[in-house]
């Protein structure tokens, strides 16, 4: 017989839920994660008393209750509001796109008149059916808006020109005639008090963790420790690269400790310009008001420079690509998934799908659900 139900690859968000489900349902688990800590990509540090997102800035919003309901058995979470700023060569602008923006690019003043400059901008660059995201782009939002606070961004983002890139990536383009500044129109939102790694230890807690593991450097041998795997690596990873490298665009990080209280006030400053080498700056102090645990005013600062770079085997994969050649692609690495009768692939790298930790944490337990 085999020592554990369960090995689960992988001490993130999708592994952390399912490991949870499990224990409670008796079944015994063996969570392992090749880096030296818990958590994955929502990961944080404690650094001179700020929680640092050390993976990129990371908050949760769902509209989903009973995934809100689940993450709230495991942290209390603050009433951070995620209201980012567009800094275009000095000049300052309120995202999500709504009145706040038309009025400083344009000096309009009511939701008419910015949706009629809008619409004759449309008009004027002959868009009727978007085929890429720049035409979706200044559907949305006029040629203006675009030139100014979404192409050079989006550029360096994607390292693709906007022409080249699907019109899906910006669908989701928060554009509101209104003055509210929440980019998220969610039902739930904040951040952990206390941070994501203490809200991921207390899903794991009961849980045998070894960390520093490569799976795939011993596959047999972990594979013969229990009856059934659950994988959330890289699904091109598992099957050796055999059909090919699926891309993933990766994210570079400039960690700086200032010995001042406030850097920009804001959480997240966007940059939007083409020149600016850095898509955004983070500061990290914002996400929880910029107080300590016990509410003291923090007298020093933590920033992140984020730099977007295409990915390249060694680098931490971040976002999917997913366009026409990569969904092809692992449509295929799919289904030698599926001939794998011992084994899950679950999460952002193994489904090779953008997930928002709300839908990572809802796909587990459905999973689960499924599965215990």
């Amino acid at each position: 017989m085999n020592k554990y139900d369960y090995l689960i690859v992988g001490a993130g968000l999708y592994g952390a839920v399912f490991a949870r489900e499990a224990m409670d349902a008796g079944k015994k688990v063996l969570v392992i994660d090749k880096r030296p800590h818990i958590a994955g990509n929502v990961y944080t540090e404690k650094i001179e008393g700020i929680n640092v997102h050390k993976y990129g800035a990371h908050i949760f919003h769902t509209n989903n209750t009973k995934v809100w309901e689940y993450v709230n058995r495991f942290a209390r979470f603050n009433r951070f509001t995620n209201s980012p700023v567009a800094n275009y060569k000095g000049e300052l602008y309120s995202l999500p796109f709504n009145m706040y923006t038309f009025n400083k690019m344009w000096g309009v003043v009511t939701p008419e008149e910015a949706a009629a400059r809008i619409e004759e901008q449309r008009k004027a660059a002959g868009i009727t059916e978007p085929e890429n995201l720049e035409e979706q782009a200044i559907s949305l939002v006029g040629t203006d808006i675009y030139e100014k606070l979404v192409k050079g961004y989006t550029q360096k983002q994607w390292g693709r020109k906007c022409t080249e890139l699907p019109a899906f990536i910006i669908k989701r383009l928060p554009v509101r005639l209104t003055f509210d500044n929440n980019y998220f129109n969610a039902l739930y939102q904040g951040i952990p008090i206390g941070g994501y790694t203490a809200m991921t230890a207390n899903m794991l807690d009961g849980a045998e963790v070894r960390l520093e593991e490569d799976y795939l450097a011993s596959k047999e041998a972990y594979d013969a420790m229990a009856d059934k795997v659950i994988y959330t690596g890289p699904i091109d990873a598992y099957f050796g690269y055999s059909l090919g490298y699926l891309e993933y665009r990766s994210v570079r990080f400039e960690n700086e400790i200032l010995d001042k209280p406030n850097f920009q006030g804001n959480a997240a400053v966007n940059y939007t310009d083409a020149e600016t080498p850095w898509t955004r700056i983070i500061e990290h102090k914002w996400f929880e008001f910029g107080k300590d645990a016990e509410g003291n005013d923090l007298p020093k600062t933590v920033i992140s420079r984020e730099f977007s770079s295409e990915w390249k085997p060694g680098d931490e994969p971040y976002y999917p690509v997913n366009d026409e050649k990569n969904s092809a692609l692992y449509e295929r690495y799919r289904k030698l998934a599926e001939k794998e009768d011992h084994v899950i692939f679950g999460g952002r790298l193994g489904e090779y799908k953008y997930y928002d930790m709300d839908a990572v944490i809802a796909a587990a337990l459905e999973r689960t659900g499924n599965e215990i």
